[in-house]
């Protein structure tokens, strides 16, 4: 079975593939979702404060890969991509909780997004409280 995803739009960000981060609190820069310009209804409620899961395409990522060794250090055994979160895996599909920072129509500037320029969006979801709090 097979599904079709439409790409929303793309991360421009000035974040350095060579230092990235493993997580975004590690220090991510801030970074703009450039949306497609029809979906300018869909962002219309979105407001800075808002935290947001923003859902990317990982297309530079490895699909073939099953087990990893975490944060690249061989201190740490293989694991299952299943349990990390690295970006190989079958469906590379990235999850970055962000905080929105301003709207400006289909261009939402976010903080601390690890993505690189040009990755495509897939979807945005407003974050949910941890469940505890619910």
């Amino acid at each position: 079975m097979t599904f079709e995803l439409r790409v929303i739009g793309r991360v421009e960000s000035t974040l350095d593939p060579a230092a990235a981060p493993k997580q975004a609190d590690e220090g991510a820069p801030d970074a703009w979702l450039v949306l497609d310009p029809s979906l300018r209804e869909a962002c219309a409620d979105l407001a800075a404060g808002d935290e947001l899961v923003v859902l990317t395409w990982l297309h530079e990522a490895a699909r073939d890969v099953q087990v990893v060794q975490p944060r690249d250090d061989p201190a740490r055994p293989p694991t299952g991509v299943f349990s990390t979160r690295s970006p190989a895996r079958p469906n590379p599909i990235g999850m970055h909780p962000v905080r929105v920072l301003a709207v400006e129509g289909t261009r939402i500037h976010v903080d601390a997004l690890e993505a690189f320029d040009g990755t495509p969006v897939v979807d945005l979801k407003p974050a949910l409280a941890p469940r505890q709090e619910r």
